[in-house]
């Protein structure tokens, strides 16, 4: 009985019987069914065709490819229909076909995706680049070319790079027309631009259709058109345009690559259908140059003979003939892993059909391929080299090192202006050569070679012009009550005078284009509106550029300056008897005397033992000091610094006094001649504190500002209306129902105060901001007119016409200022810290050197007298009170008596030892 059960075990295992499902023997099939679904009289299908069965015969050529086995081909055509090509592909699913190569149609993909799901046959596409398809919703879907993300991201950067910001999108609406541009939306945004317009096409689109299409898109803003299709009515888009005067200069037309893979297939085009094209970038899927692709290139006359393309001519190679190509190497490599795996190649029938069975479509007959999911992982796992080049899949399913050439189509051909890579954008060098080294997105490393535009224009496009659809540009204008020197309403009429309309009329006649506009005033008459009530297509006037206004328009280059500032009534100051003491502080004033006294006292010291005349009895020395000291105020001090030291910080101190004696001269001066004026508010800080009331204009932001951003209750602020209601307001003050200060742009106040001598501008400006035209967002038209106000700026323009709008009569008070700020120790503590140091290195300097010469006159005297400590000081304390010379002649004495005192010892010894070496007297002897 085992023995059995080991027989039924083995044969399973080899394959002879599966749950009744027909098995394969382990020796590898003679033949391996493949099936092929395109179009034969498309762009594309014509070269596939031929690429796919010579790929075919090259790989049945070859033994050491499949091991012996055979790829048996089967094509069918779609005829460019969708639903022959569903058909088609059904018919497959009955031969025990292992997988397929495309749809060439990604509309076909979308459906036939969901068959190979079920029945687990692998689609390997090489023209269905859909986005989309390359979910995880269709796992059988493998994209054997570029994915259409790619080239949109190539497109998008392409837009960035030549610095435009909007595009118009015309498609085929189709999913894979549809699925493409919203990729290309995708890409856009992540380098803040748009797609301003899309204007689908139907697959069957006529002339008509196409001529309908473009007359609308002339009308719009943008110049940037991007032409996603098929090549069966892509050119009709161009050949309308050109008759609709759309290839004219200042129009930019980008093609994804189907127009590149119309120009390759039916190369040469006659010379009139060539002249729709001129200018037009294009895009065409990168294939690095290689052995292999130009053995292949050679080949291809011969593939081709007796076939044509466009007319008589014969049929060019496009880089969808390359990689249909490799698509059928790709997958004989996959095929021989698999079966080199133990892979067998069976059918089983699907149990959700079973229920169909003798239906007349004969649904029943589409079987499972039990090895699909095998399959599919070795065809993902292939590496390899081909005439495409690199074949090997990332993670998501789509071939690595994705790259586009950019192409401009000139005169009979094309001209290649670059590469894209998805490693590092746009470059003028092949990207395999930029492999090897750090990939590099900065903007200073994308480039292109300029190219020809429409029109044969050679300087960029700007990308977008006013559009022409008859309809003026709304612009709103603030109807004012107050100050119209700036903007206002000639009464009757349509027309606005003031300096913020001359300064649009005359930027808008520096743009190179003509804008038709029309101005509304937008207000009731009797308030000052609100900035913030802006619902047109633009609005100039007295805007201020404000951070909730930035959110919501853009604005063009500030063309006046206009921070907030505090207006208060101001009193004059007149000079009093002692005036002369108000220019430093009072604590400005003691550091002074303080250091004036300090310096006398350390040149005292450092010249008191050299100096006779800082000699003398205690009260004369404490003259001396108090009359040098101060004397060097005005430089006329008359004694004489000897000493190094003291030299050194009398020239110190003279620098001082010189920096004090200018500045206090300055400050009396501007305190006696100019008249001042005085207010008890100092500023923004101050009028906060107070808790008085504060004055604004109506309508302006002042409001929301005061409140959100400074934190000042409501109920302090009061509105104001008129130049006339801030007088009377700041004339009542607080007490009477008025208000303290008023806080309102410059630009308003400098032009109230013309003529109001009893106000002023207290404190300091306490924001920066200025007015500007608004905008609506991303729109170019703000750009162009900031950059004709640089230039009224730069021409003088700007100055004339604020000069003629807001220059009025100086009051009497013109040259009068607020009250000055006395000087403080602030400003001047550094010279004050530099003084002080000198000081205190020359006293030890000098404290030091005087120890040095005690001990050098007097150590020998005190170690043999052995006086006590306070006996010494005192000692000390004479001996820094004598003159340096005198002690310097003692010690010369002292040395002389010592040296005196030294030789007469020595004669003495000389004397004594001659005496007892001497020999005695002859007397003696005897």
């Amino acid at each position: 009985m085992k023995i059995i059960w080991i027989l039924v075990l083995v044969a399973c295992f080899n394959g002879v019987c599966l749950n009744g499902v027909t098995t394969n023997e382990t020796t590898r099939p003679p033949f391996v069914n493949i099936g092929a679904l395109l179009a034969y009289d498309s762009t594309i299908g014509k070269v596939a065709k031929v690429a796919l069965q010579a790929a075919v015969d090259d790989v049945n050529s070859d033994p050491s490819v499949l091991g012996g086995t055979k790829l048996r081909l089967l094509m069918q055509n779609s005829n460019n229909s969708g639903f022959l090509g569903i058909i088609e592909s059904l018919k497959f699913m009955e031969t025990d076909t292992v997988a397929i190569v495309g749809p060439q149609s990604s509309v076909t993909a979308h459906v036939i995706s969901f068959v190979a799901n079920e029945l687990q046959v692998p689609l390997l596409s090489y023209s269905s680049t859909d986005p989309t398809l390359a979910s995880l919703q269709f796992p059988y879907f493998i994209m054997t070319s570029r994915n259409d993300l790619y080239q949109m991201a190539a497109i998008a950067e392409i837009v960035e790079y030549y610095g435009w910001r909007e595009v118009i999108a015309i498609y085929g609406d189709d999913d894979y027309g549809r699925n493409g541009i919203a990729s290309l939306s995708d890409k856009l945004a992540e380098r803040r631009c748009r797609i301003s317009y899309k204007e689908p096409l139907p697959p069957t689109a006529t002339r008509d259709d196409i001529t309908d299409l473009l007359v609308k898109v002339a009308l719009t803003e943008s110049r940037i058109l991007v032409v996603h299709t098929f090549s069966s009515w892509g050119p009709a888009v161009f050949s309308v345009a050109q008759h609709l005067g759309m290839m004219a200069p200042g129009y930019v037309w980008i093609a994804t690559n189907w127009l590149s893979t119309h120009l390759e297939t039916n190369s040469p085009l006659p010379s009139d259908t060539m002249d729709d094209f001129q200018g037009v970038l294009t895009l065409r899927m990168y294939t690095p140059d290689s052995e292999l692709k130009r053995k292949f290139i050679s080949r291809w006359s011969n593939l081709t003979s007796g076939t044509t393309g466009y007319g008589p001519n014969p049929i060019g190679l496009s880089t969808y003939g390359l990689y249909a190509y490799d698509t059928v190497w790709l997958l004989a490599r996959a095929i021989n892993a698999f079966l080199d795996q133990g892979g067998n190649i069976s059918f089983s029938g699907n149990s959700r059909l079973a229920n169909l069975r003798g239906e007349r479509l004969h649904l029943d007959a589409m079987n499972i391929f039990n090895g699909g999911k095998m399959l599919r992982e070795k065809i993902l796992q292939v590496n390899m080299t081909g005439v495409t080049g690199q074949l090997k899949f990332n993670p998501d399913g789509n071939l690595i090192n994705p790259a586009y050439e950019v192409i401009n189509v000139i005169g009979n051909g094309i001209r290649k202006i670059g590469y894209w890579s998805n490693y590092s954008g746009l470059s003028v060098v092949p990207p395999e050569k930029l492999y090897s080294s750090p990939p590099n997105r900065s903007n200073s490393s994308q480039n292109l070679y300029s190219p020809i535009w429409p029109g044969q224009a050679v300087q960029k496009p700007r990308g977008w012009v006013f559009p022409s659809n008859g309809r003026h540009l709304r612009i709103g204008v603030p109807n004012r009550v107050s100050y119209r020197d700036f903007v206002s309403q000639v009464p009757g009429t349509d027309m606005f005078t003031g300096y913020c309309i001359d300064v649009f009329t005359d930027a808008i006649n520096l743009l190179p284009y003509a804008i038709p506009y029309k101005l509304i005033p937008y207000g009731d008459g009797t308030d000052n509106p609100s900035g913030t009530e802006l619902v047109y297509d633009a609005a100039i006037g007295d805007i201020a550029i404000i951070t909730n206004r930035t959110r919501m328009a853009d604005f063009t280059q500030p063309y006046i300056e206009s921070g907030l500032v505090v207006v208060a009534p101001v009193k004059k100051k007149n000079s009093g008897a002692w005036s002369f003491l108000k220019p430093f502080t009072r604590q400005m004033w003691g550091v002074t005397v303080l250091f004036f006294i300090v310096v006398g006292a350390v040149v005292w010291i450092l010249e008191h033992r050299l100096n006779d005349e800082f000699r003398g009895p205690p009260r004369r020395q404490m003259i001396t000091i108090l009359w040098f000291s101060f004397s060097t105020w005005f430089s006329t001090h008359r004694e004489n610094t000897i000493s190094t030291l003291g030299r050194f910080v009398l020239i110190i101190w003279l620098f001082v006094v010189l920096i004090i004696n200018s500045s206090y001269t300055a400050s009396l001066t501007s305190i006696l001649t100019v008249q001042q004026l005085t207010s008890p508010i100092k500023g923004i800080d101050s009028l906060i504190s107070s808790k008085d009331p504060i004055g604004y204009q109506q309508g302006s932001f002042t409001r929301d500002y005061l409140i959100n951003e400074l934190g000042i209750q409501k109920s302090r602020l009061i509105s104001l209306k008129m130049p006339e209601d801030y007088a009377k307001a700041l004339k009542d003050g607080p007490r009477n129902g008025g208000v303290a200060a008023v806080v309102d742009e410059r630009a308003y106040i400098e032009l109230f105060l013309s003529t109001r001598c009893e106000f002023s501008i207290v404190g300091q400006e306490f924001t920066k901001n200025g007015w500007g035209f608004a905008f609506p967002r991303d729109s170019p038209l703000a750009v162009d007119m900031s950059t004709a106000i640089l230039r009224l700026s730069e021409n003088g323009d700007l100055q004339r016409i604020h000069d003629k709008w807001l220059i009025r009569s100086a009051c009497s008070r013109q040259g009068a200022k607020l009250e000055v700020d006395r000087l403080d120790l602030r400003s001047f503590w550094g010279l004050y810290l530099i003084c002080g140091i000198a000081c205190l290195v020359a006293l030890l300097t000098h404290f030091l050197m005087t120890v040095r010469q005690y001990i050098r006159h007097y150590s020998p005297e005190l170690d043999s007298s052995g006086q006590s400590t306070s006996a010494r000081l005192q000692t000390f304390l004479s001996f820094v009170d004598e003159k340096e010379q005198e002690v310097k002649s003692r010690s010369n004495r002292r040395k002389l008596e010592m040296a005196s005192n030294r030789n007469e010892s020595m004669d003495n010894y000389s004397s004594k030892r001659r005496h007892i070496e001497s020999p005695p007297d002859a007397s003696n002897e005897a």
